[in-house]
């Protein structure tokens, strides 16, 4: 996971998500809510909120406002030209700058990977609007710059008035534009608006053989119909390469009164600043060496009268299916524009609407839930046509060996990582199902599958990196891994099923599930010594070929699968699984962890070198977190992470020092004793001596992986749990870090980490990174709410337990199987109480709370009447359990 291409490769080999938690500064104060009532056009057009970042909630009437309708807005002043706006739809997405400017931005194809996209290709760098001569972004500045649910909008202010809202319609391959003008007298203003193309696929990239360059052919440009159309089509000229027809269309539903073609067409970004391909680039650049676009130009009489305003909606369409398919694109973008934004910012307030969370004792945390909902959203992406090849990092590009005709996933990044990954959509799973969103989990499932299996021959091995056009960079059954992603897999699918309870789709995976871990035990475990071996998500000088988390995602992919197999009656699975799980399990703590070093090993040497085979190796990388982080299913135990209560509260609270936790989270690699190569200066932690670097660099991931750790041992407090979900939150919404406002990014400003802001924008990391999400949903709703369904068994319990210092967490809507749960959870003094509503979910239904520490049991009712029930001691503390018997029930437990 590179933040910028220190070497080339992509996310796989570079290694290690997530920076430890953050040491929380007194927090960020709250935004203030503001609520916008809007008419048909003063969504777009009218007066914005006030202050430099509000949030608010905003209702409109009619279609055009639809924009500013039924969700949180996050909005900011300052820096704007500095800032990535971004907006995404299934179809298509567009990244430019908060100025409303198109810098060159990205580094798989250095400053190419912004602008206008539909999967698999690049529509266009940027398109620009001017007024009476004056560029908007430039000569007319941008004074406020808004991200809401589904759209966004940019506020300038002139002669003329100006509200640009963009967003991208799900199903279209299309961009939508839309600019309101307002003025206090009646004029007609003249509107340039210039576009800039560049057709070009996602693969291959700037350094990768073919490359970028030998890939893209000149486009060229004409004006048709009132539209500029852009084309690229051709055969480039390396072995297997095959013949494209890319078109893109630019313009708008009114008449233009002339038009221009020319190479350049880039508003105030001409003449353009070209970025080198590679080495020494200016700080800021307009295109790039890989650029063989062209452009044009449309101009409009746009006649306003007195206190009026007039929206006009432009699109910016393509397809890699020619002409004839991008003009179609183009129709269906410009036929309602108010119709199509209407449905998208519906769309979003039902996604708000599922797991809504009221908490009242850290609204931060609130606030990040509502918008991780909506990141999961805008990373949703789809392309057709995959053609599967192995392209071995980069140094082959063989003929295909196979189709897949229609792939759906969680894009891992933007803008760099918008394509199908197999670690980073294992983790956005779970949060994903605590969102509710079920169909892009599966879609995603579906895809890792079929192209794993045209890509592999069917040999279970998981694919790690597969680009809208098919190819796949990394997981071949000749490259080395990753081996976590392919042990991920069945637990990926027995989550899905517990939180459906859908045996279809058990059935329907199960098959891959069961080869990939035969794959694991057939190919990476030389010693048979049961510890897988290949890559994990940290890649580092020194470390052994048996990694932590490989071992640990292993265990518990065994776990999930016997579930699985039993669930099926294929006792020769189950039992095959089971015999396995127990036997690591048996032997993991003697192996893995490091008494000296207060945690676990990052991995054990070379088991092919005898003098040191299955030596622990202390490096203090993130992983160290995962034997506490994945839970395990047993028959008949409650689930529990793999390691021990004793260990792991050594572990976590190891991992809560100023050696592994920094402002927004967990470090990468923590720091050691003050005589390793990169301790912090006085920072001794413990006396192992390490060879590696610290890194601290904060990932989201990493302190996602932290929060949830924290939360399966029942440790909720301020510098527990708290931290690391403030970490997270923070970079999200707090308006003194964020660049984009409201998406969670890659990194955390760190100290080995500059923030994304102060960078250039072809050498940042990721503005929005999904997997983020996954320490904010899963830590409140299957943690603190404590919502965990088992519906492929037919049940499901609902035990919160109230993080420290706070007195209510309650959630409605949380999407199980079917229906959904409504939870309340409250202590007021010695009265703990959960009210629980379960609606249309048809499982058993098991109630509860855990027991603040130290407290005991006086009396227990429910709905009133005094109840029989049952202590179970699991790793998140004591937990009182009752059977429910109705759809709502109200349990009461009085403490003494």
């Amino acid at each position: 996971m590179t933040p910028h291409p220190t070497k080339p490769s992509s996310r796989s080999t570079s290694g290690p998500p997530g920076r430890r938690p953050v040491r929380r500064t007194a927090g960020i104060a709250l935004l203030a809510a503001a609520t916008v009532l809007a008419g048909t056009a003063s969504a777009l057009a009218g007066p914005s909120t006030a202050g430099s970042t509000t949030t608010g909630s905003t209702t409109a009437g009619a279609a055009t406002a639809a924009a500013a309708s039924g969700g949180s807005e996050l909005s900011t002043t300052t820096r704007l030209a500095d800032r990535r706006s971004l907006v995404v739809g299934d179809r298509a997405y567009a990244m430019g700058d908060e100025s409303g400017l198109y810098p060159a931005a990205g580094w798989h194809i250095r400053g190419e990977m912004g602008g206008f996209w539909s999967q698999p290709i690049k529509l266009l760098d940027g398109i620009w609007f001017g007024l009476d001569g004056n560029w908007l972004g430039k000569d007319v500045a941008a004074a406020k710059y808004t991200s809401g649910h589904g759209y966004s909008r940019i506020d300038y202010s002139g002669a003329v008035n100006v509200r640009r809202t963009d967003f991208v319609p799900d199903g279209v391959r299309a961009t939508l534009v839309g600019l309101t003008l307002s003025s206090s007298t009646a004029k007609t203003v003249k509107l340039d608006v210039d576009a800039h193309s560049e057709l070009m696929q996602s693969y291959p990239w700037g350094w990768t053989t073919p490359s970028a360059t030998d890939a893209n052919l000149p486009d060229t440009g004409d004006y048709t119909d009132g539209a500029l159309r852009f084309r690229e089509q051709g055969t480039p000229s390396y072995p297997n390469a095959t013949a494209h027809d890319y078109a893109a269309f630019v313009g708008s539903s009114l008449r233009p009164t002339g038009h221009a073609l020319g190479p350049d067409h880039r508003g105030p970004q001409d003449p353009a600043v070209i970025c080198p391909a590679d080495g020494t680039a200016p700080a800021r650049c307009d295109d790039t060496a890989f650029g063989k676009g062209t452009g044009g130009r449309l101009t409009y009489d746009v006649k306003l009268a007195a206190g009026q305003q007039k929206t006009i909606w432009f699109a910016v369409a393509g397809s890699d299916e020619g002409s004839q398919a991008a003009e179609r694109e183009y129709g269906k973008a410009l036929s309602n524009p108010d119709k199509l934004l209407q449905a998208k910012t519906s769309a979003r307030k039902q996604i708000d609407a599922q797991s809504a969370v009221d908490l009242p004792g850290d609204r931060l945390l609130q606030q990040s839930v509502e918008w991780s909902k909506q990141n999961l959203a805008d990373s949703v992406q789809q392309a057709n046509n995959l053609q599967i090849r192995d392209v071995n990092e980069g140094k082959d590009y063989p003929a295909p060996a196979g189709t897949v005709d229609t792939a759906r996933w969680f894009g891992a990044g933007f803008p760099d990582y918008p394509w199908l990954f197999a670690t980073d959509g294992e983790y956005t799973a779970f949060a994903a199902v605590a969102a509710g969103q079920f169909d892009t989990v599966k879609s995603h499932l579906r895809a890792l599958r079929d192209v794993s299996d045209i890509l592999n021959n069917r040999s279970g091995k998981v694919a790690h990196e597969v680009t809208p056009t098919g190819a796949v960079y990394f997981g071949s059954n000749q490259s080395a891994g990753n081996t976590d992603e392919t042990v991920k897999f069945p637990s990926t699918v027995a989550l899905l099923w517990r939180w459906t309870g859908d045996n279809k789709f058990r059935d329907e995976m199960y098959d891959f599930s069961v080869r990939n871990l035969q794959y694991v035990y057939r190919e990476l475990d030389k010693d048979s010594d049961g510890w897988p071996e290949g890559l994990g998500n940290v890649e580092r000088t020194g470390m052994g070929v048996e990694k932590l988390d490989n071992t640990v995602y292993l265990i518990r992919g065994l776990r999930d699968l016997a579930d699985l197999a039993a669930s099926k009656h294929d006792s020769k699975v189950q039992q095959w699984a089971t015999t396995r799980a127990g036997d690591l399990e048996s032997r993991f703590e003697a192996q893995w962890w490091v008494p000296q070093a207060m945690g676990y090993a990052d991995s054990i040497d070379d088991p092919a070198n005898p003098a040191n085979d299955n030596t622990p190796i202390f490096q203090r990388h993130w992983i160290g977190v995962t034997p506490m982080e994945a839970v395990f299913t047993r028959p008949g135990q409650p689930a529990s992470p793999l390691a021990s209560k004793a260990n792991a509260d050594t572990a976590l609270a190891q991992r809560e020092t100023p050696c592994y936790t920094g402002e927004f989270g967990l470090f990468h690699t923590g720091t050691g004793a003050t005589s390793d190569p990169a301790g912090n200066p006085g920072a001794t932690c413990d006396p192992v001596v390490s060879t590696v670097k610290s890194e601290r660099s904060i990932f989201g991931l990493n302190t996602s992986i932290m929060a949830v750790a924290e939360g399966n041992f029942g440790r909720l407090g301020t510098k527990q749990q708290q931290a690391y979900t403030t970490g997270n939150a923070r970079i999200q919404l707090d308006p003194s870090v964020w660049e984009t406002p409201g998406a969670m990014p890659e990194i955390a400003p760190s100290p080995d980490s500059a923030a994304n802001i102060g960078r250039p924008m072809y050498d940042r990391s990721m503005a929005l990174q999904a997997w983020g999400a996954y320490g904010i949903l899963w830590p409140v709703i299957h943690q603190q709410l404590g919502v965990d369904p088992d519906l492929g068994h037919g049940r499901i319990a609902v035990v919160p337990q109230l993080p420290e210092g706070q007195q209510k967490v309650a959630g409605s809507n949380i999407r199980v199987g079917r229906g959904s749960v409504d939870v309340s959870a409250r202590l007021a003094g010695k009265a703990l109480s959960t009210d629980v509503t379960a609606k249309g979910v048809g499982a058993a239904l098991t109630v509860g709370a855990v027991l603040p520490s130290g407290a005991k049991v006086n009396s227990v009712t429910v709905d009133g009447r005094t109840a029989q029930y049952k202590l179970v001691t699991t790793s998140r503390g004591t937990e009182v359990q009752v059977p429910a018997k109705g759809s709502h029930t109200e349990l009461r437990i009085t403490l003494r």
